[in-house]
């Protein structure tokens, strides 16, 4: 509502702004034009003769008008300055807000974040010490609950950073992440949900490489990428996740054998709100009785572009059909980077 009124507000100014001008031209023209005429002893001349012309100069006319043009170019533009500062205002204040909402929002979340990992750490500590017992199952999901809260701490960490200030700014200060040690500790992390669609899980890829990226944003690209693909992915299939090395960069492929992309164009998919699946499809589906995809609303794919175009990567729709689709992300290289 504020950004309506402040466009119909904005719309009415230049209305009354552009109506002024020509008018004021229009004053001033005729005001200069009658200052050129022949003096006033000439005038009384011509009336007395009955003549009704005037005779005005054809260069004064001219340098009159581009005086007169210059003037009114440069009164339109301080007032368009004006005119587009309150414009932005609306823009500025809701920005203002959505950052002091990721900032609270973030900070609220930190303490209870830290509050359970270090419960983890307790019970992992009792196990260890023999004050709590626990077969080898529940301690490697022990251990998996402590990475994802440790996980979800850095991710809250980097939403509250980037709420401070230009997300950009990080990019210089990246270091260097082992990709296949994330990628890895992803993968286990969403085994459990591979499990219940009956899809499973393959790293492949060269030898270690490490990337310019900080593990939280790595890991979120990831665990982004390796989601979307589990939405898309039919019962009993494959998901491979593979690197490897071209050049400065290192390119990490995540394959699925779903339907592949269908009701939207494949180069659209990375623009937030971008879906992928078709109402037809998805009633098809839902009438044949075959298991339902997992819904999204468009903004994981939006969060991976946007991490690869911060830290000087890309990322792209290698291949799409109906035998799947290949999603590559090119990262650089931390040794190149350096």
């Amino acid at each position: 509502m504020a950004l309506q009124a402040a466009a119909r507000s904005i719309g009415r100014q230049i209305v009354l702004v552009s109506g002024l001008v020509v008018v004021g031209a229009l004053a001033l023209t005729i005001a200069w034009v009658l200052h050129q005429t022949v003096p006033q002893e000439r005038l009384e001349q011509v009336a007395a003769a009955g003549q009704g012309e005037v005779f005005v100069s054809a260069t004064d006319v001219v340098a009159g008008l581009v005086v007169l043009g210059v003037a009114g170019v440069v009164f339109a533009g301080l007032v368009t300055v004006v005119i587009a500062r309150r414009a932005v205002r609306p823009l500025g204040e809701a920005l203002r807000l959505q950052r002091q909402f990721v900032a609270d929002a973030s900070h609220e979340l930190r303490t209870p974040l830290a509050v359970l990992d270090a419960r983890l750490q307790a019970l992992q500590r009792r196990i260890a010490g023999g004050a709590a017992t626990a077969d080898e199952n529940v301690t490697a999901d022990l251990a998996r609950l402590r990475d994802d809260s440790r996980a979800l701490i850095d991710i809250v960490g980097d939403l509250l950073e980037a709420a401070g200030g230009d997300p950009a700014e990080g990019a210089t200060s990246a270091g260097s992440t082992p990709l296949g040690d994330v990628v890895a500790e992803v993968l286990r992390s969403m085994s459990v949900l591979a499990e219940e669609r009956a899809v499973a899980l393959d790293q492949q890829g060269d030898a270690p490489v490490r990337v310019a990226v900080p593990p939280a944003s790595l890991r979120r690209a990831v665990l982004a990428l390796v989601d979307n693909a589990l939405g898309h992915a039919p019962g009993g299939s494959t998901i491979t996740v593979s690197t490897r090395v071209e050049g400065d960069s290192v390119v990490l492929a995540v394959t699925d054998h779903g339907p592949g992309i269908t009701g939207i164009d494949p180069t659209r998919v990375f623009g937030r709100f971008a879906r992928s699946e078709s109402p037809a499809a998805a009633s098809t589906e839902a009438r044949s009785g075959a298991q339902t995809r997992r819904t999204g609303f468009g903004i994981g794919l939006a969060l991976v572009r946007e991490i690869a175009l911060r830290h000087g990567g890309s990322v792209r729709v290698a291949a799409t059909s109906a035998d799947g689709t290949t999603i590559e992300l090119a990262l650089p290289r931390a040794d190149a980077a350096d």
